[in-house]
């Protein structure tokens, strides 16, 4: 009797055993689609049973880091450590948070230790130790890499989870074709696997290939339906291009993610990516008054586009300012959202130096090169259209000094828009420097020039000569033909300098016969010419004629180029 009561025992606790394993399993196959609620609750309820399942133990504190909840993580492997304390999967999840807090001494110490104890055989223990290097950011992809081809030497090993962290480490360290090589092995032991036809996507994806990218996101659904984060991606990118192709991508995503806030909030951007903004608004504002303070931030800035786009300037303006509030690093405040608080700005009168600011804000928040650049042009194309020439030429200015490569037109634009705003001497510098970059268009000598003579009016000063003598030279220098008006411009310029400033005659006429060699026609320089030619009058008193008559006289012309 005693021996049948000891195996209906033994029969029930391994009975459990299998139970729980299950379970766990489940745990992990949630754990595979991220579905990470259903996930937590699975291992939440084995531990409810079983508190020392350490497997069970481990893969719930991979769902808290998950869940961005470190903070949970981290206290349940401790306590779990207090009374397993030689637990490898334990010790390699505890140096996963220790990899996280920058304690990467201790961190390696730990996934030594795990291996040790399991005498360096058992492949679970290798996939924890790496997964901890490739999840945290300071992770050691190669110390994972090596780990893990430790792993593939273990007696019939045939794990794809190996291979599938081998690709992943590869990925880390921007090495595409062994990512992809690894993949396709996991693929190999799996074929059914559509998370490494996912991650070869992301590869693909990370260099913006779609020809490959978005085939191979397709595969992995069709390898498994329920494969939610191809779903997610293929949805993602028709987001923005197709709202008709997007749909049906959201609408299988959603089939097979856990249900919850995430998935309305899906719902509610859809709404207005397709184009009906007052429904989208109408669902956040539900949203916001549903969930409170638990709301996501992002639906004010959803009410805040509808209500621009729906006309409502001020309403639009009230909730993206309440989002700046509520941002948090989840969801943050992006340089695009002060872009469009901007021009929510720009449509309210009286806020027009609201609209320079946040444009500044934008540049300082965005780190793509390419954005910045933009608000930059933005605020530059607004201030032009405000006759703010000033404006422009500070906003010009900014994106010549912050561009990488800049071209020969922004030189020029930020040049000009400083002359427009007769900020001459500025005008002069930035043409200098573009006559130094290009020496052989006439740009830079020409604005030089005409900066000067806006300096230099009477010509009096001696700053406006020199630089038309050089405009003069260079017009000829590049083409006399095409630079013929330059031509003409500069020699006008010197014969009035020669005559009003230098009192010499005969090197203005000179000049001024220089016109007349380029273009014969020119009634101002034979005005000119022949005015300097008459003799001068006599300083002594003439005798009255005795016929009373006055003789008739030019009183000497002087030609003043202007």
């Amino acid at each position: 009797m005693k021996r049948a009561f000891t195996l209906l025992v033994a029969t029930v606790v391994t009975a459990g055993n299998v139970l729980f394993a299950q379970s766990v399993d489940q745990g992990k196959k949630f754990f595979y689609y991220e579905r990470w609620k259903s996930a937590q609750e699975t291992f939440e309820k084995v531990l409810a049973a079983n508190p020392n399942n350490i497997d069970a133990v481990y893969w719930l504190g991979q769902t808290l880091l998950e869940l961005k909840d470190s903070v949970g993580a981290k206290n349940l492997y401790q306590k779990s450590l207090t009374q397993n304390g030689n637990a490898p999967l334990l010790l390699a999840g505890m140096g996963q948070i220790e990899l996280m807090e920058g304690k990467a001494n201790d961190a390696r110490q730990r996934f030594e230790t795990a291996i040790t104890l399991t005498k360096g055989k058992d492949i679970d223990v290798f996939n924890a130790v790496a997964r901890a290097n490739v999840k945290a950011r300071t992770g050691d992809a190669n110390y994972a890499i090596e780990k893990l081809n430790q792993a593939t030497a273990v007696k019939n090993f045939k794990d794809p989870e190996t291979y599938l962290l081998l690709g992943d480490a590869y990925r880390k360290l921007i090495d595409g074709g062994n990512a992809v090589q690894n993949y396709t092995k996991a693929l190999g032991l799996d074929p059914k696997l559509a998370a490494a036809k996912y991650r070869i996507g992301k590869v693909y994806l990370t260099q913006g290939n779609k020809d490959y990218f978005l085939p191979a996101f397709e595969e992995a659904v069709a390898l498994d339906p329920a494969y939610t984060p191809a779903y997610y991606e293929l949805f993602y990118y028709w987001y923005s291009r197709d709202v008709n192709k997007a749909g049906p991508y959201l609408d299988k995503f959603i089939a097979n993610a856990d249900q919850g806030p995430e998935q309305e909030y899906l719902k509610t951007d859809f709404l207005f990516s397709s184009g009906k903004p007052a429904e989208a608004k109408t669902r956040a504002e539900a949203l916001i008054a549903q969930y409170g303070d638990k709301v996501n931030p992002r639906m004010y800035r959803l009410v805040a586009y509808a209500a621009d786009t729906l006309g409502d300037a001020n309403a639009a303006k009230t909730a993206m300012n309440t989002f700046f509030t509520k941002a948090t690093e989840e969801v943050p405040v992006r340089g695009t959202d002060y872009e469009e608080l901007a021009k929510i700005n720009s449509k309210i009168p009286g806020a027009e130096a609201e609209v320079f600011a946040n444009l500044e804000k934008a540049i300082a928040v965005d780190t793509v090169m390419e954005n910045k650049l933009k608000y930059i042009g933005k605020a530059a194309a607004l201030a032009k259209a405000k006759g703010d020439r000033n404006q422009e030429a500070i906003w010009l200015g900014k994106a010549y000094r912050m561009d990488p490569n800049p071209t020969q037109r922004d030189l020029y634009n930020y040049g000009f828009a400083h002359y427009q705003a007769k900020n001459y001497d500025s005008t002069i510098a930035i043409f200098k420097t573009y006559e130094e970059k290009y020496p052989n268009e006439i740009y830079g000598y020409l604005w030089s020039a005409r900066a000067a003579r806006d300096i230099d009016t009477a010509l009096e000063m001696h700053i406006a000569a020199p630089e038309y003598a050089q405009l003069l030279d260079n017009a000829k220098r590049l083409d006399s033909t095409k630079y013929k008006p330059q031509i003409i411009e500069s020699l006008r310029i010197l014969a009035g300098y020669q005559n009003n400033v230098k009192k010499d005659k005969d090197s203005a006429i000179y000049y001024l016969q220089r016109i007349l060699d380029v273009e014969p026609t020119d009634k101002m320089a034979t005005q000119f010419i022949e005015a300097l030619s008459k003799p001068a009058k006599s300083t002594t008193p003439a005798t009255k004629p005795k016929t009373g008559g006055n003789a008739a006289g030019t009183g000497g012309a002087k030609p003043t180029g202007r």
